[in-house]
């Protein structure tokens, strides 16, 4: 049931953050070694301030002729959604299906506001029922 799950047993654990001075070919290469399409985004005071995504880096770089090494991650802002670690499942499928995003920063708000993992479609897809996931399939997929 999903209201026994917290967002801390869903959760993939060890989110690796890209500094936000770092520049996104740098993004890009951790990416690539740790085979994830997004990373979270921290500043100087190792706390959250965004998520670039793979595609974030192909639109707004390489699409667009810059060098992705001449780019801080930083710069890539837009809202930042993100969940308390001990939320519940089904505030972590709201949140998701509420702000059509496909991955979610899990902060430990009690223990001084880190991040301690991110959710994933996989993380949802291995964790919850099969009309959990249908529902959220159709509410992040469905046009706005």
């Amino acid at each position: 049931m999903a209201g026994e799950l917290r967002a801390k047993d869903i959760m993939t654990s060890g989110a690796k953050c890209v500094g936000a001075h770092q520049s996104l070919h740098e993004a890009a290469v951790m990416m690539r070694d740790l085979e994830v399409g997004a990373l979270p985004i921290c500043g100087d005071n190792n706390r959250l301030t965004g998520l670039v995504t793979d595609r974030d880096i192909v639109i707004t770089c390489c699409a667009e002729g810059i060098n992705p090494a001449d780019v801080q991650a930083g710069s890539l802002g837009g809202e930042l959604h993100w969940i308390d670690a001990e939320a519940d499942a089904s505030e972590v499928l709201q949140a998701m299906e509420n702000n059509h995003i496909k991955r979610l920063p899990v902060i430990d708000v009690a223990g001084g506001h880190r991040l301690v993992g991110i959710i994933t479609e996989a993380n949802i897809a291995k964790n919850l029922s099969d009309r959990q996931i249908a529902e959220f399939a159709t509410r992040v997929y469905a046009e706005a």
